[in-house]
């Protein structure tokens, strides 16, 4: 039998060994067919009640069919927007191992037999077991059109998937989609993401009409082709055509047209999969589906089938995850011995589709007898609410197109009277009458907020922090869209103050100090400090982080940018105090600004002269910049000298603020790029250079989708694409690697500068001390969404300001390393001993190593003492 993995990246290695049947023993064998959303959801149920291995439970041996443990199958298309497979894991480190849970992947299961109750992988192993779970899932339907298997032709499905489709991408013009659901819009702006023309084929005619109705469907379609898509509806797909070479050339519809693109995706819906149940003789429905009973035992009761591949008691088959996650609770608790029926369940979806938010709860056609709808449309803007209300005044369901503000609340009041007139729900601000927002307050704690997870208010508002919430009941783990209600019903912190010194946080005292044009922390501090530190000389929190804020707005607010500039220069953190980096022995290095990377011979050379000269240990660094260590305080101004007067510049390295922007060599040199990174990277570096910041920022350029520059690791990084620029934001690297989200694509040189000035400048407005841009962007409220709305869409009218101040920083910049040599009253700070200006710093040693040299760690140790034992005890 092959050996199990317990880590969820490993592959477990398939087995040529003769199939060994275990003979049943004492100990209980669960056997799970399937490692998808929901059977890992499963796994984790059983764990919560204490029926693994690990708990002295039954053993559990998991067949997974795909090369990887399950991931979020949700968020697929966030692969192309940065994430890596691992980040889509909904595996925990250690789980399985923890758990003592068998997960065999790539090696799905192929047999069933009921009467041996054995269950006989790919590899030949067979496993015994005496609960048989089956999550098998589902597979895309593939219109049985000719053509369909032509070179080219892809489903939207897996990892694997889009790993195919991007590469294939690579070669391509133009794409077509072939259905106009959920999957099918998201797998068409995975298309126009990879830089493809793209058209979206629908049968039916609108956009999603299993989830939204004719007004709906009818903003949606106005949206996305404003995006640049086209769209056609009410046609089928009647041919894929093809070349010589096997290749898709073509499309036919069935009106007659056609389409000439070179790449298919079918994302036309999906069919439960249930070959293996059909095979091994359970009962399956006349259109597919395993047939379950409330219990979602099948015909056979010693196996269970949950989430697409099941058919439901209420003769339904259910393709969302959190009906999945009910059956996967209810088949753990029935397997434990417990009590727990699934019935049906909330088919309720909000998601973003390409950038355009969709909604639907309830009764979102209007079904029911009697029922009503109450409509606000707006076509320029792309804006459909549509509330459906009973008889009673009972609020029924719903569809919300292009603002999906009220979903979060509208869902769980679903069955309920309103407390306002829906009318004042809908209503655009500034309507008589509206509009009005009811927040979670207005919800009983009954109302279940997540349900992905059927976690209701009252369980939530058990917790006082939004990790604590996920946590302990899930509530936010699941699709996201009940995040923001979540965040709403969490108490506030009792003091939110910055310190002990100041009663706001660091972004209020960023508008204060905007507002009121604050010059110093003295002022700031005697007007807006606490009262029992007004006077006084701050603390080591507030001191640097408003230095920070001050710098940041000083061509604004009239302020010295110089950070060494009287007052300021008692707020600065250590490296800043002398411009360098501080390191282990004492001595400081020197990083000069290579803006882009790109450095000639001469300059090289200078660098190289300067090293030599002074005796310096040179380094390059992950930022595409030469390092020089081992400067001591009294030679850096003569080292800056010969720098500046070659040409070269502060690199900041020493301050919270922009650091490298990386690049690839771009079209210029490389066969692959399609736009000139270097220049980009070279304009956007000079640009924002200085720039003051709540913590340390970094960027990049690529010129390609081969993404050499590591874009995507970084606070904001570009890709080019055929038709311009990718806007990532937010990723990082270092203990807590995050990647960057997509804010926006295909975006021209100007338009690409103007979004990350907004970009920038609103993160350093509402970031809190020492926040980095990953950081930030997952605690603000809103989260990406919000950033995108503020920054793209102006929202808030702050584009113009935010604008001003990137403007008002570029034209104040000054080099510090310049000032400091031009000014003799700034130079006399760089002195060892105040009272001895000549002499060296005598600690300030060094060793020789690889032709180099290196701290002398013996020294900074002190001298080795002799240790003595007692006489009479052993050494």
């Amino acid at each position: 039998m092959p050996e199990p993995t317990f880590e969820p990246r490993t592959t477990a290695a398939a087995s040529n060994a003769t199939p060994n049947a275990q003979a049943h023993t004492a100990v209980p064998t669960i056997a799970v067919v399937g490692h998808g959303m929901v059977g890992q959801r499963f796994l984790e149920a059983l764990a919560e009640r204490g029926l693994t291995p690990a708990a002295g439970g039954a053993r559990v041996v998991v067949l997974c069919e795909e090369p990887r443990p399950a991931y979020d199958r949700v968020r697929l298309t966030s692969y192309f927007d940065g994430r890596s497979p691992e980040d889509l894991s909904l595996v925990e480190p250690e789980f399985m191992a923890r758990h003592g849970i068998e997960l065999y992947v790539g090696d799905p299961a192929t047999a069933v037999d009921r009467a041996g109750r054995t269950v006989t992988a790919r590899s030949g192993a067979v496993f015994p077991y005496d609960t048989l779970v089956l999550a098998t899932g589902s597979y895309p339907f593939v219109p049985p059109v000719p053509g369909k298997d032509a070179r080219g032709c892809f489903v939207y499905r897996t990892i694997e998937d889009l790993l195919a489709i991007e590469e294939y991408a690579k070669g391509a013009a133009t794409g077509a989609v072939v259905g106009g659901g959920l999957l099918g819009l998201e797998a068409a702006g995975a298309l126009k993401g990879l830089g493809l023309a793209t058209h979206v084929v629908e049968f039916a005619p609108r956009l999603m009409p299993v989830q939204v109705d004719e007004g709906g469907g009818a903003a949606l379609l106005r949206t996305i082709q404003d995006m640049g898509l086209s769209v056609h509806t009410g046609v089928g797909t009647q041919e894929v055509t093809a070349g010589e070479d096997g290749a898709v050339t073509g499309m036919s519809l069935s009106d007659g047209s056609s389409l000439a693109v070179d790449l298919v995706v079918f994302s036309a819906g999906v069919r439960p999969r249930d070959q293996l149940a059909r095979e091994c003789g359970l009962a399956v429905g006349e259109r597919g589906g395993i047939v379950v009973d409330e219990e979602c035992r099948t015909s056979d009761p010693a196996v269970f089938a949950i989430g697409e591949c099941a058919l439901t008691a209420d003769g339904r088959v259910y393709g969302l995850v959190a009906p999945g996650y009910d059956m996967a609770r209810t088949a753990a608790e029935v397997i434990t011995g417990g009590r727990s029926a699934f019935t049906g369940a909330d088919l309720s979806t909000k998601l973003k589709l390409l950038g355009v938010d969709v909604a639907s709860f309830g009764d979102a056609h209007g079904a029911a007898e009697g029922s009503l709808d109450v409509v606000y449309s707006d076509a320029r803007a792309g804006v459909y609410k549509k509330l459906v209300i009973g008889p009673d005044g009972t609020l029924l369901g719903g569809v919300l197109v292009g603002d999906a503000e009220q979903y979060g609340t509208l869902r769980p009041l679903t069955g309920t009277v309103l407390p306002v007139a829906p009318e004042q729900l809908v209503l655009p601000a500034g309507s008589g009458g509206g509009p009005v927002s009811l927040g979670p307050g207005a919800l009983p704690d009954e109302a279940v907020i997540c349900s992905c997870h059927n976690v209701t208010k009252g369980a939530i508002c058990e917790h006082t922090t939004l990790p604590e919430v996920k946590k302990c009941t899930k509530a936010g783990t699941g699709c996201g869209s009940c995040l923001k209600v979540i965040g709403q019903l969490m108490p506030p912190p009792e003091d939110s103050g910055l310190c002990g010194c100041f009663p706001y946080s660091r972004s209020e005292l960023y508008e204060i100090v905007r507002t009121l044009e604050v010059t110093s922390f003295a002022e700031l501090l005697d007007s807006h400090g606490r009262e029992e530190a007004r006077g006084g000389d701050g603390c080591e929190v507030c001191k640097p982080t408003v230095g920070s804020v001050i710098a940041s707005l000083a061509p604004t607010v009239g302020a010295s940018g110089y950070v060494l500039d009287g007052e300021q220069a008692a707020l600065q953190d250590t490296n800043d105090h002398f411009l360098a980096n501080l390191q282990r022995n004492g001595s400081y290095s020197i990083v000069p600004r290579i803006p882009g990377g790109e450095i000639t011979p001469e300059k090289l050379i200078v660098i190289g002269e300067v090293a030599r000269d002074f005796g310096l240990y040179t380094k390059i660094t992950g930022g595409q910049r030469i390092d020089l260590f081992g400067a001591r305080v009294d030679q850096l101004p003569l080292i800056w000298t010969r720098l500046v007067d070659a040409g070269f510049e502060s690199g900041h390295a020493y301050g919270k603020s922009l650091r490298t922007v990386k690049s690839c060599v771009g079209q210029t040199w490389c066969r692959y790029g399609v736009q000139d990174s270097v220049k980009m990277a070279i304009d956007l570096e000079l640009r924002y250079r200085g720039l003051r910041s709540p913590h340390k920022l970094k960027s990049a350029v690529s010129g390609c989708a081969r993404e050499c520059a590591e874009a995507r690791g970084k606070d904001f990084g570009i890709i080019a694409t055929a038709q311009g620029w990718n806007l990532y934001v937010g990723g990082n690297g270092g203990a807590t690697p995050r990647h960057a989200d997509l804010l926006a694509q295909d975006l021209s040189d100007a338009e690409l500068v103007r979004l990350i000035d907004r970009f920038l400048m609103f993160y350093i407005r509402t970031a809190d001390r020492l926040e980095r841009t990953s950081a930030w962007l997952e605690r603000i409220d809103g989260g990406l969404d919000h950033v995108r709305d503020v920054v793209v869409h102006d929202s808030l009218g702050l584009c113009e300001e935010l604008e001003r101040l990137m403007a008002d920083h570029v034209a104040g910049y000054r080099d510090e390393w310049a000032e400091t040599i031009n000014d003799p009253e700034r130079l006399r700070r760089f002195v060892t001993f105040v009272n001895a200006p000549d002499a060296p710093d005598p600690s300030v040693r060094f060793v020789p190593e690889r032709d180099q040299i290196k701290p002398d760690l013996e020294l900074l140790a002190g001298p080795v003492l002799a240790v003595r034992t007692l006489e009479g005890t052993a050494s």
